[in-house]
């Protein structure tokens, strides 16, 4: 329907989806992939599997079962932080499937699919951004076959996290290229109106609420 949409108002077809978001897809595995396979089927849209991607928080069992299941997408994994300290207080899926787990079940998925990892990573003022962090996020991309996206944060309510300054997301992006990693910043769209990547969060809060 959505695609019908888009080549009757802007006259092209969608180019690629993303399965990300508040619910993490290798928990609802089976339905995840039955979507896939009819998106990707000639009944479907007949999208190549190639520009479809799964995001995951990092559910270490789940991707050995995708290598397993030898499937075709792509794979990206919400990082936020390269050691486990910082990553357990952002990210609780990491008391249970650490950085190490990780890592090994991406090179189990590569070595599988030939596939390399997509790694998201937003950067959080005098959180995740210094130069010793870009220098720990440098030593997990040498161990896996990947990309970055680095991310801006988009602010919401009740959070105490900030986006940091422009300088400091130069400087970081710019250690990073000098150390040969493939990374490129997304800009967020929609920030105009509390509507950008993780903005969401906002809606139908009670301190929203007249």
């Amino acid at each position: 329907h959505l695609n019908q949409q888009a080549e009757q108002h802007y006259q092209q077809h969608l180019s690629n989806i993303v399965f990300m978001g508040m619910g993490e897809p290798l928990l609802n595995y089976e339905n995840v992939l039955k979507s896939i396979e009819k998106i990707s089927s000639p009944e479907g849209m007949g999208m190549s599997p190639s520009r479809i991607t799964v995001s995951t928080a990092g559910v270490a069992k789940m991707i050995r079962k995708l290598a397993d299941d030898k499937v075709k997408f792509n794979l990206a994994v919400s990082l936020h932080a390269a050691n486990d300290k910082k990553r357990n207080e952002i990210m609780p899926i990491n008391e249970s499937n650490n950085l190490k787990t990780l890592i090994e079940s991406l090179n189990y998925f590569f070595k599988a699919t030939k596939s390399p990892i997509t790694f998201e990573y937003i950067l959080f003022a005098n959180f995740n951004d210094s130069i010793e962090d870009a220098d720990e996020l440098i030593k997990i991309c040498r161990q896996v076959p990947s990309k970055v996206n680095i991310i801006e944060y988009n602010p919401i309510e009740l959070a105490s996290f900030a986006k940091p300054d422009e300088a400091k997301v130069d400087a970081f992006m710019q250690y990073l290229e000098r150390n040969k990693v493939n990374a490129r910043l997304r800009r967020s769209r929609g920030k105009d109106i509390d509507a950008a990547c993780g903005q969401l969060a906002n809606i139908d809060h009670p301190t929203t609420k007249s």
